[in-house]
């Protein structure tokens, strides 16, 4: 089964690896590169925390699993040309203030009853988890099974290990799409046909734009988010620490802007600085008013931020569906045509279990979980033709 795989970001080459794995002949095709776009502009999470009962959740407690095997498969098994995944089991702690405690207690509530694990703490317990948390912080939850890997390097892992496999990448972009008795045989690219069995969508938030190329139909919208770097330090923050908002901003159908605050510590040192989300397609103008509520947010969670020294920001645009489901699986015009995108703020940390439900969807072989929840046929994604 020789496969395309358009895009080389988390999803793409999570797809290639577990194609190839399968025994797929596999050529990843990137316009830009390796994690040149959405993957280069994250943080890298492997969250449970943020999700409630439902199928996400499933494929996030499955994929959590998952991404502990396989970085460890990744990192225990150095080779030429493939960095470190950085995997950290740093684990989360959601945190309210005030009237949001009984809200966050709730959530956890229903998250524990499908099994993760998610532990109320005291304020004296939250100062002992994270020292530097702001006074006005009431209550919190641990999340022991949160973790992190660095995005970029991870993708690229990824990739390199389905290159030592025999997959095949180059740069080059998709313009166009062969077509046979209502099935795809290949595509044309800037740098001529490639021939294909079948073909797999993993180009994020340009999915959408992608599928109409080649003949399908998917309404994946970007969403842009910006993240700060501050400079090196001394480690003063122990877990992914967020405040509840999140949660809400994550499942949130809104266009307009939302911010919440998600802060975090790198093994270099460097602090990330989250979270914004809003729906203004790919436009990079308009970045103050985020950045100026992110620092706002983070300075009353973390009081220290106040006196740090901004590095860098950057921002990047996050595939977003309508029912805030990944689309994973089969296009429903187009024979032998496969999607793996819109999975949001989650691609990162849900990529291994994507992978293994396209190499379900194109292969044959055994699925991880049940795949309907996230069919590309289902109500409401496929936009208008």
């Amino acid at each position: 089964m020789r496969t395309v795989v358009i895009g080389a970001g988390a999803v793409g080459a999570a797809c290639a690896l577990a194609l190839t794995e399968a025994g797929a002949e596999v050529i990843v095709l990137d316009r830009a590169g390796v994690a040149a776009e959405t993957s280069s502009r994250c943080e890298g999470n492997i969250l449970v925390s943020d999700k409630g009962p439902g199928p996400e959740a499933d494929l996030a407690i499955l994929a959590n699993r998952t991404w502990r095997e396989l970085a460890k498969r990744l990192d225990d098994e150095p080779a030429p040309g493939r960095p470190a995944t950085e995997f950290e089991a740093k684990g989360g702690v959601v945190v309210a203030f005030g009237a949001g405690a009984g809200a966050l207690e709730e959530f956890a509530a229903t998250q524990r009853a499908i099994g993760i694990r998610a532990v109320p703490v005291s304020a004296a317990e939250l100062r002992e988890l994270e020292p530097h948390l702001s006074d006005a912080v009431d209550a919190g939850v641990h999340y022991p099974d949160d973790a992190q890997v660095q995005p970029s390097l991870a993708t690229q892992a990824m990739l390199a290990h389905a290159l030592r496999l025999g997959a095949e990448f180059r740069i080059a972009e998709v313009i166009g799409a062969r077509h046979a008795h209502g099935r795809i045989t290949g595509v044309d690219t800037s740098d001529g046909v490639v021939e294909a069995d079948a073909v797999v969508n993993c180009a994020g938030p340009w999915a959408g734009a992608v599928a109409e190329l080649l003949g399908g139909r998917l309404d994946i919208r970007p969403r842009r988010g910006v993240i700060l770097v501050t400079t090196p330090m001394r480690q003063r923050v122990f877990h992914k620490v967020y405040d509840a908002d999140y949660v809400g901003a994550v499942g949130s159908a809104d266009a307009a802007l939302q911010t919440s605050t998600v802060v975090e510590s790198t093994p270099a040192g460097t602090v990330l600085i989250g979270s914004s989300r809003e729906r203004v397609g790919f436009s990079a103008e308009d970045m103050l008013p985020p950045l100026a509520e992110i620092a706002a947010k983070a300075t009353r969670l973390f009081p220290f931020l106040a006196d740090t020294m901004l590095l860098r920001s950057y921002f990047g645009f996050r595939p977003y569906t309508p029912d805030h489901l990944p689309a994973i699986g089969e296009d429903g015009d187009v024979a032998g045509l496969f999607h793996a995108a819109g999975h949001e703020g989650a691609g990162i940390g849900l990529a291994p279990t994507t992978g293994e439900l396209i190499a379900h969807a194109v292969l044959g072989s055994p699925a991880p979980l049940d795949p309907t929840p996230f069919l590309p046929t289902r109500a409401g994604l496929r936009s208008a033709a």
